[in-house]
């Protein structure tokens, strides 16, 4: 399902690898961690601020309700539409009451997972749950937070997976997706789990990419698999501390109703570098694992603005 070219180039290794399905390509060369450039700072100056909505003496005063008046209110986490929203339907999920907890633990992810989708449930358009953790991850607000959305078109990866596991399910009358997992579990890259099966994808679109392949394709399904998805993403969060990262973006994406012939839905998370505890960047989950960016700039107002 993947291909790997070695080659050495000044005595180093490095492999070209390719996903077969999508056709997306990634480099590895192993001799760049030798260049340490996780050197992580725990970021203590991130203490709670009169100007942090997501704080809890502001959240109810700073953050808007959804159309009945109300927030999403799951154990810790409070569930509300975003703000400033780039897709449809676009939610924030606050995880915890502390600015910056320092641990999130599983029942935080497990509350916060179940706001989501609650928060989204009752839309029949193309799901995604996801996580930007701390600034080198892209995170805006430094206060642990979700971003759900709905939308009536899949992002750009989303839509490339589906059309091409159809493509694979047309020529070969089998879901792609069962049987990555499933030859997956048996190789050196499968870390964890049963139903949900978690290994480190083989051809990474990140850092360190880790994969929950779960065994349903909609969104709808989602909530009965959400406690095991939890206690696995609390795993990968284990994993990436261990390995010296602390930053980290996650999707969980979703196909509809009447892809389960050849879709299975899949969570995705990749480490990002920890250069200094304030280094912010403009490369988040969008970018990183939807592969559809965000801008702040309209292209037609850059010359009325800039150019004269």
């Amino acid at each position: 399902m993947f291909s790997i070219t070695r080659i050495n180039l000044h005595g180093q290794n490095t492999e070209f690898r390719k996903d077969k399905l999508t056709g997306l390509r990634c480099r590895i060369n192993p001799s760049r961690e030798e260049r340490n450039l996780n050197h992580f700072i725990q970021p203590v100056t991130f203490t709670g601020s009169e100007t942090c909505p997501f704080c809890p003496d502001n959240i109810e005063k700073m953050t808007p309700c959804f159309d009945n008046g109300k927030r999403i209110k799951t154990g810790e986490s409070v569930t509300f539409p975003n703000s400033f929203p780039f897709g449809e339907n676009h939610i924030v999920t606050v995880m915890t009451r502390k600015h910056y907890p320092g641990e999130i633990t599983e029942n935080q992810i497990t509350d916060s997972l179940r706001g989501q989708y609650d928060g989204l449930y009752k839309k029949e358009d193309y799901n995604s749950i996801n996580w930007n953790y701390l600034t080198s991850a892209g995170a805006s607000m430094i206060h642990p937070h979700l971003q759900g959305f709905s939308g009536r078109v899949p992002t750009y990866l989303n839509s490339l997976y589906i059309e091409k596991s159809r493509e694979y399910f047309q020529k070969k009358g089998k879901n792609y997706w069962q049987q990555l997992s499933e030859s997956e579990k048996e190789s050196e890259r499968y870390l964890f789990g049963d139903e949900i099966v978690w290994c480190a994808n083989p051809v990474p679109i990140g850092e360190k990419e880790i994969r929950g392949y779960l065994p349903i394709c909609s969104f709808e399904e989602f909530r009965e698999f959400i406690p095991e998805a939890s206690a696995g993403i609390k795993k990968v969060i284990g994993i990436y501390q261990k390995a010296g990262n602390h930053a980290f973006n996650m999707s969980i994406r979703f196909g509809k109703s009447g892809h389960e012939s050849y879709f299975r839905a899949h969570i995705s998370m990749i480490a990002r570098i920890d250069p200094n505890p304030m280094s912010f960047t403009d490369s988040a989950f969008m970018e990183r694992l939807h592969f559809e960016p965000v801008i702040m700039t309209v292209p037609e107002m850059i010359r009325e603005r800039y150019g004269r």
